[in-house]
């Protein structure tokens, strides 16, 4: 129990639990009819999802432990701060892809290829021989395929990936990278100072802002064409009225200098607006 205290202190809980919802929309779109079965898939794939946020989350500390200490706003709360050595959250990442892999291996083929997809891409992303975090663009890129895969994780857990499924999943894959744009413009300073090339970094850090707004403006405008062409509920139209209070959130960023502590604020207000519309996905897609 001690040990798996440490564990839990090490996991970035509130940041996995916000994942969970990508998946779950995935599996409430092609569920179909419920049943006590279908309870059990539900439960195995969202289990297994958990372990594997934590792990992408719990790798991406690992690998970045020695730029983190650098940064006094994240030096206290990382492992090493809570007596965790390297090589001890080294083995807590790798038993957390175990797990998750053989929880989804359970629901099927397909489910577990993608997870291990996700497992991959976050590799390449994290891993300090690549490090492609430090690739401009090309981390956009993993992050948008990634919040595909992520809906589609959940999608596959009932039925084969179609058309519909795919095209659906791009919309979670524009607010993945929408936010990461916006999570490199709020970590420009500390990224500068450990000589990591985000797109802010490379860019500038008004930049990566403005494209983030640009892809989060974008992917409203995309889910009102997907309830228009009748591939979610139509009644997700409503989207579009969220955009105002998204550039009203952003403009005052802006006007604060696009501080940390300002786009931490704007990351809080967009983070409850899309949560706004993943609720009203599942309720409009459950009631139909």
């Amino acid at each position: 129990m001690k040990l798996l205290s440490r564990w839990l202190s090490c996991i970035r809980i509130d940041e996995v639990a916000a994942l969970q919802a990508t998946p779950f929309i995935g599996a409430v779109c092609s569920v179909g009819a419920m049943s006590a079965g279908h309870l059990l898939t539900g439960a195995i794939v969202m289990a297994g999802n958990l372990c594997l946020m934590a792990h992408v989350f719990v790798l991406n500390d690992w690998s970045g432990i020695f730029s983190d200490l650098k940064d006094p706003d994240r030096a206290s709360r990382t492992f090493a701060a809570r007596g965790m050595s390297r090589t001890e959250v080294g083995y807590m990442a790798g038993s957390l892809l175990a797990i998750s892999l053989l929880l989804v291996g359970l629901i099927g083929t397909r489910t577990l290829l993608i997870a291990a997809t996700i497992a991959g891409l976050s590799a390449l992303y994290s891993s300090p021989t690549l490090h492609l975090k430090g690739a401009p663009l090309f981390s956009s890129a993993l992050h948008f395929v990634g919040g595909c895969m992520h809906f589609l994780l959940g999608y596959t857990a009932f039925g084969a990936i179609n058309a519909q499924g795919v095209v659906v999943s791009c919309f979670f894959g524009l607010v993945f990278t929408a936010g990461h744009f916006t999570h490199e413009a709020r970590d420009y300073e500390v990224d500068l100072l450990n000589g990591i090339r985000t797109n802010a970094v490379a860019f500038g850090k008004t930049q990566s802002f403005v494209a983030g707004l640009v892809l989060f403006i974008s992917s409203y405008i995309y889910l009102v064409a997907l309830a228009a062409f009748g591939l979610v509920p139509f009644a997700l139209v409503f989207a579009v009225a969220l955009i105002p209070l998204h550039l009203l959130a952003s403009r005052r960023a802006m006007r604060a200098g696009l501080t940390p502590q300002s786009l931490r604020r704007l990351q809080r207000c967009y983070r409850a607006l899309f949560a706004t519309i993943g609720i009203a996905m599942i309720l409009m897609v459950a009631l139909s």
